[in-house]
């Protein structure tokens, strides 16, 4: 069972994921916060393997709360609910989450992000990955262009699964893709991450895009 916090400040969003959590058999909602102090005292009380963060709170925000319940519980996974406009992504990125959705997302996707993230991955909305890149892209120089792979000892094999990273897809789908165990996709990856010192999968899928490894 993946237990997971709610937090955000529309009493109508929080009740629409209690709905459509509530109708999965592996998903069990702990608890609901509506401000970030809030979901830093529920966190340290029921201890969630998920916490869904809103950003945009009053009194402490979703990057503030992320920063502190990681800061007590590495282990938990939490995954950034926001909408297309938000200038926070980075800022929320380095506090330590896992993962990035639009509050649109489809349910069946949003469920699978629930799992994706439990399961060690970093479940994100493709227009969230647009614009990291593109905020990415604007902090550089021209002469900054075109981006090298940082570290030349990526095997063939490693720039296929991190230019797979650059389009969304999960660590099955790669698998799927390339013909390869689930599990050696994760060593793949894990293997990436050390080599670029990227320490997450949304970091090294903006590193797909910046570098121009993703396929057509």
């Amino acid at each position: 069972m993946i237990r997971i916090l709610v937090v955000d400040d529309q009493q109508l969003v929080r009740m629409g994921l209690r709905m459509l959590f509530e109708q999965a058999q592996d998903i069990e909602i702990q608890g609901e916060a509506d401000n970030g102090a809030e979901a830093v005292r529920l966190a340290e009380r029921l201890t969630p393997d998920v916490v869904l963060m809103d950003l945009r709170m009053p009194g402490m925000d979703g990057i503030t709360a992320t920063r502190r319940i990681l800061a007590a519980r590495p282990a938990t996974r939490v995954v950034a609910l926001t909408t297309f406009d938000d200038d926070h992504l980075y800022p929320m990125l380095a506090a330590g989450a896992c993962g990035f959705l639009v509050k649109d997302t489809p349910p069946a996707e949003l469920l699978d992000a629930v799992r994706r993230a439990a399961n060690g991955e970093a479940p994100f909305s493709r227009n969230i990955l647009d614009r990291l890149v593109a905020q990415a892209l604007h902090a550089r120089s021209p002469s900054d262009t075109p981006m090298d792979l940082p570290v030349p000892a990526i095997t063939p094999r490693e720039r296929e699964v991190l230019g797979l990273l650059g389009v969304g897809l999960s660590n099955k789908e790669i698998a799927d893709r390339l013909h390869l165990g689930v599990t050696t996709v994760k060593t793949h990856v894990a293997n990436l991450m050390a080599k670029t010192g990227r320490d997450n999968r949304i970091r090294l899928a903006v590193l797909a895009v910046l570098t121009g490894v993703t396929p057509d």
